[in-house]
């Protein structure tokens, strides 16, 4: 593997899977980039790192097993971060709704971030994890209006930027962001820097939520949280390269908006 970066790879929970069953069990068909997006001005300066899993933002690694819903854990995960911030609380909330009862997405098929922000304004918010259990399989939609909690007012997708996206997530919590997990196959540890020939950031493939930067060494990375479980990578996250836009994890950077 042509690797830049510091990262270990090896035996994995998918090693025993060819390239192409990783791709087809695990990954989603491309995704699309065509949205509009916020120019980001007026932020604050980063600081060197920032972790929201130490400020109690982030909930445990869940594993999505094989169902393309990292779209639903993803944004799952940033509306979490987003409720957090606005009421203190940490909340589970339910990924199974999103597969259900969001119709511009495809549940287990796959779905856009962008696309499940508006889906939960229609729905008017999301209900907790333990009301609405993910059971990795698409069913009838079993939505409870009287158990909405988290709601939501708006989404932005942040600018291809990443000095700003770096400073937008010090400042308002978890992004989530779109990438090419190809490489992610194989990975055990350290931060993943794939050459581009080896990871193409036009091919975005996977959702995942960014909780956090710092750097090692003098290398800047992300600090990603992903939806296949604790076992896999650093307890369930992985590091990867932080400035060149490395597997396109610069691409598709949005959030929930809550007033």
């Amino acid at each position: 593997m042509q690797e830049e970066g510091t990262a270990k790879y090896g035996v994995t929970q998918f090693s025993d899977l060819t390239p192409k069953e990783f791709a087809t069990k695990y990954l989603g068909s491309r995704i699309s980039g065509k949205v509009h997006r916020v120019q980001l001005d007026d932020l604050k300066a980063a600081p060197a790192s920032v972790d929201w899993r130490d400020k109690g933002a982030v909930g445990p690694v869940e594993n999505q097993s094989v169902c393309f819903s990292c779209w639903a854990f993803s944004v799952a995960g940033n509306i979490e971060g987003q409720w957090f911030l606005k009421t203190g609380q940490l909340v589970s909330l339910s990924k199974q709704q999103l597969v259900d009862c969001d119709k511009l997405n495809y549940g287990c098929e796959g779905g856009y971030p962008t696309e499940a922000y508006k889906e939960i304004r229609r729905m008017g918010g999301l209900e907790l994890e333990e009301d609405y259990p993910y059971i990795a399989d698409e069913q009838a939609c079993k939505l409870d209006k009287s158990k909405l909690l988290a709601k939501i007012d708006d989404s932005i997708v942040l600018e291809i930027d990443e000095e700003k996206q770096t400073a937008w997530l010090a400042e308002h919590g978890p992004t989530s962001v779109l990438l090419n997990a190809v490489p992610l196959q194989y990975y055990e540890s350290g931060i993943s820097h794939p050459s581009k020939d080896l990871c193409p950031s036009d091919d975005l493939n996977h959702a995942v939520l960014s909780v956090g930067y710092g750097t090692e060494d003098g290398v800047p990375y992300w600090i990603v949280k992903n939806s296949w479980g604790a076992t896999w990578g650093e307890d369930g996250y992985f590091r990867i390269y932080r400035g060149d836009g490395t597997c396109g994890i610069d691409q598709s950077v949005t959030s929930a908006i809550i007033h």
